[in-house]
C-alpha cells in the first residue's frame, strides 16, 4: 500500500515553496470532480456544466502527468515509485509535459505559449490554473471545474497548489464500479485505460475508498454518493450548489453543450455528457457469477460504512463537524 507519508516528501512544497504557489490564486472558484473510473465522475460533470455559472472541459490529467507515478499511487501489486534524473528532482518538468501544456493552451486559447526549455513544475502549474482561469472568464463564467478521476491521488499536490480549490468526491458501489469497468473493457477493449482485470480494479476502488475516507467532513470537500444522485436529484443537487455556494434555483440547460469529451477516443461516455441522471443497468449479476461476487463481498471496502459516515456528518452543526473531523484526523474517531 502506498505511504501518504512518502508521497508529501516526495511532491509536496512546504514553507515559502507553498506560499510562492498560493501567490498566484485568483478570486476564480476553482472545482476539481475526483473518484474512482467508472463511478459517475462524468455525469456530476455533465450535470454541473448545465449551469450557467461553469466552465468545464474534458479531462485534462494535468496533474497526473505531472507528477507521475499513478500506478504506485494506486497500490498496484510490486510497483515502485520512478527513479528521477536529477532535474526531475530539483522539480524541473519534463519536456513532454511542456508540450502538453502547450497544446492545451492553443486547443482552449488558440495560441501556443513559448516555454523556456527550464521550468518548474510549480510554475507550469500556476499557468495552468491561470488558463483555466482565463478561459472560464472568457466564456463569462464565474467558476471552473476540471475532472480528472485520477486527481483524487493528487489531491496533497492541489491544495497545496490552490489552497482553496474545492473536491467533489463521487462514490458509487464497488460491485458496480467493477462491473462497469469490465462492461466497458468487454466492449470496447481499451487496456491502457480499464485493463488489469476485477482482482486488480478492486484493489483500486479500495484505494480510492481509503482516500475518500480520510477527506470525510474537511472544508472543501463534497461527497456524492450515485446512488443518492439518481433517487434524490433534487436534494443532492442543492446540496452541491450549497457546497459550491451556487445559486440552485438558476435554470439549467436541457443538456450540457460544452465539450466534456471526445466521444472518437470516449465512446463509453455517450450516455452521460448530457448531463441528465437516470438510473443506469445493473451488470453485476450478468458479468459476474456467485463464487465471484461472494469473493469481492469479502474483500471490497465497506461502502455502506462511508456513506453512513458522510451522512451523519451533514446533520452535525458546523462546528461539531469540523470537531469530528478533527477527531477522525487524531485517529479518535
Amino acid at each position: 500500500m502506498v505511504n501518504e507519508a512518502q508521497i508529501h516528501a516526495l511532491y509536496t512544497p512546504t514553507g515559502h515553496a507553498a506560499a510562492a504557489i498560493a501567490q498566484g490564486d485568483s478570486t476564480m472558484q476553482r472545482t476539481f470532480v475526483v473518484g474512482c473510473p467508472r463511478s459517475g465522475t462524468t455525469i456530476v460533470q455533465a450535470l454541473l456544466a448545465r449551469h450557467p455559472a461553469i466552465y468545464t472541459l474534458p479531462e485534462t490529467a494535468f496533474f497526473e502527468q505531472l507528477h507521475g507515478d499513478l500506478a504506485w499511487r494506486w497500490g498496484d501489486a510490486g510497483v515502485q515509485p520512478r527513479r528521477r534524473r536529477w532535474r526531475q528532482a530539483l522539480g524541473l518538468t519534463r519536456r513532454d509535459m511542456r508540450q502538453t501544456f502547450a497544446a492545451l493552451q492553443l486547443q482552449l486559447a488558440g495560441s501556443r505559449p513559448s516555454l523556456p526549455a527550464v521550468y518548474h513544475w510549480h510554475t507550469l502549474s500556476r499557468r495552468f490554473l491561470q488558463l483555466l482561469d482565463h478561459s472560464a472568464i472568457a466564456a463569462g463564467r464565474v467558476m471552473w471545474l476540471e475532472k480528472t478521476p485520477n486527481h483524487l491521488l493528487y489531491i496533497p499536490e492541489i491544495e497545496a497548489l490552490a489552497p482553496d480549490a474545492r473536491f467533489v468526491h463521487v462514490v458509487r458501489r464497488g460491485m458496480d464500479v467493477l462491473a462497469s469497468l469490465a462492461d466497458v473493457y468487454l466492449r470496447f477493449e481499451n487496456d491502457d485505460a480499464f485493463g488489469g482485470g476485477t482482482v486488480h480494479w478492486a484493489r483500486r476502488w479500495n484505494r480510492a475508498m481509503d482516500i475518500h475516507a480520510q477527506h470525510v467532513g474537511r472544508p472543501h470537500h463534497h461527497f456524492i454518493f450515485l446512488e443518492d444522485l439518481v433517487r434524490q436529484p433534487d436534494t443532492e443537487w442543492a446540496r452541491l450548489c450549497a457546497f459550491l455556494e451556487l445559486p440552485p434555483e438558476a435554470p439549467l440547460e436541457s443538456a450540457s453543450h460544452q465539450s466534456i469529451a471526445n466521444l472518437k477516443d470516449e465512446p463509453w461516455k455517450v450516455s452521460a455528457i448530457e448531463g441528465q441522471v437516470r438510473e443506469t443497468d445493473r451488470k453485476v449479476d450478468s458479468l459476474f457469477g456467485p463464487k465471484l461476487q461472494r469473493w469481492l463481498l469479502g474483500r471490497l471496502a465497506s461502502y455502506d460504512e462511508l456513506r453512513a459516515q458522510c451522512h451523519a456528518i451533514r446533520t452535525l452543526p458546523a462546528s461539531r463537524s469540523r470537531k469530528a473531523y478533527g477527531m477522525q484526523v487524531a485517529g479518535v474517531g
